[in-house]
């Protein structure tokens, strides 16, 4: 990367760091789609920085306190969530290397379902959804897990729905995603694909990272909330087009 290019990074990191804390997901989404429509890195060495930031991101939000977990509902989807995981950096391995077109437009199909869920009004459930259900959707978001590094939109909008304490649906999506970016960054240095430029870029965005998300909790209110929603779905939807139409083309032309 050039020099303007690496601001370049930074400000997207700035801004998905600010979109996380203001939505509560989307971090690896953002970065992964701004990285890719403005071709700064490849889509596996973001998700590497991706896994790291969180990591960081959720060990030092955990060490403030015992965190309340739901175990009897969680152990169920994080079970599925590792195999999904497994899945996902499997498929990453195969598609990086033989068609990074497909990885490109499956990203972009990918922020677009995002940005959907989003804005999407999702009703409460009158009770708590069935084992199986966790299951599903934490094999889904292990998948684009071990894919992107981001786990966060089938399982956030899964979780959201049923009748918990908020602490406890926080809290547990923090641990199953620290858990997905652990054995995420396992498998991928296992494979020798956690490269040096990944480890540099994770520590130049680390302060970035620490800095807008303690200015966005300090300073954010419930109206700015509404606005920043809005603004990232319409990011995540210029994100997912960006990446879709250039990939529809090279694949129609090939």
């Amino acid at each position: 990367m050039s020099i303007s290019q690496y601001l370049l990074f930074l400000a997207c990191v700035a801004l998905a760091t600010y979109a996380q804390t203001m939505t509560g997901f989307a971090f690896g989404l953002v970065l992964l789609g701004l990285s890719g429509v403005f071709q700064l890195a490849s889509v596996s060495e973001v998700a590497n920085v991706v896994s790291v930031l969180s990591l960081v991101n959720a060990a030092v939000t955990l060490a403030r306190a015992k965190p309340q977990v739901n175990w009897s509902l969680m152990r169920p989807a994080m079970a599925s969530s590792l195999v999904g995981v497994g899945a996902g950096v499997a498929a990453l391995a195969w598609i990086s290397g033989s068609m990074s077109v497909l990885l490109q437009l499956l990203l972009g199909c990918t922020i677009l379902g995002c940005a959907v869920l989003l804005v999407a009004r999702a009703q409460p459930l009158a009770r708590v959804s069935s084992r199986g259900s966790f299951v599903f959707f934490g094999a889904v978001s292990g998948v684009l897990g071990g894919l992107f590094s981001s786990a966060g939109p089938p399982m956030v909008y899964h979780l959201y729905r049923q009748p918990l304490p908020l602490a406890a649906i926080r809290n547990s999506l923090l641990i199953l995603f620290s858990l997905n970016a652990v054995v995420r960054l396992a498998l991928v240095t296992g494979q020798g694909a956690f490269m040096a430029s990944s480890f540099w870029l994770s520590l130049l965005a680390l302060p970035v990272v620490i800095g807008v998300t303690w200015v966005a909790r300090r300073y954010s209110t419930a109206g700015s909330m509404k606005t920043v929603k809005r603004m990232v779905f319409v990011l995540l939807l210029a994100a997912g087009l960006g990446l879709i139409v250039p990939a529809f083309k090279v694949l129609a032309g090939s």
